[in-house]
């Protein structure tokens, strides 16, 4: 039986050749065996956007929300950008574009403040 790594990482050669559905089981089988670290979290993100793509956005906006509010690395942005997908899928643009300009913000060499509050302005968070 592959270990979690292998899962993993064969879920990720599926969802890159858009075979979502195969991939799906494969990051759940990774995440259940104890992956750990940085794969851990990107097999979170990778989740999330197969689960947006195949029609489970509710599930995909639970997972990244959990994600955002439990742990912070460097793919906190990627977290933003792929919940900003998975909201506006279900209508919820004011807050996707919050999220995104959020992310954007951080990036900016100027005007970042001026940003990042107009953002907070269209959806405040809890």
């Amino acid at each position: 039986m592959p270990g979690p790594i292998a899962d993993f990482e064969r879920a990720c050669a599926f969802d890159s050749t858009g075979h979502e559905k195969e991939a799906e089981p494969l990051y759940r089988s990774a995440l259940d065996h104890g992956l750990t670290g940085l794969r851990r979290r990107r097999a979170r993100i990778q989740l999330a956007s197969t689960l947006r793509n195949i029609g489970k956005t509710e599930e995909s906006i639970h997972i990244l929300r959990e994600e955002k509010a439990h742990y912070s690395d460097e793919l906190n942005d990627a977290v933003d950008s792929f919940l900003a997908l998975s909201l506006s899928s279900t209508g919820k643009y004011e807050e996707a574009l919050s999220l995104t300009l959020k992310a954007l913000s951080n990036h900016l060499s100027r005007y970042n403040r001026s940003v990042y509050n107009y953002a907070k302005g269209l959806h405040n968070e809890l």
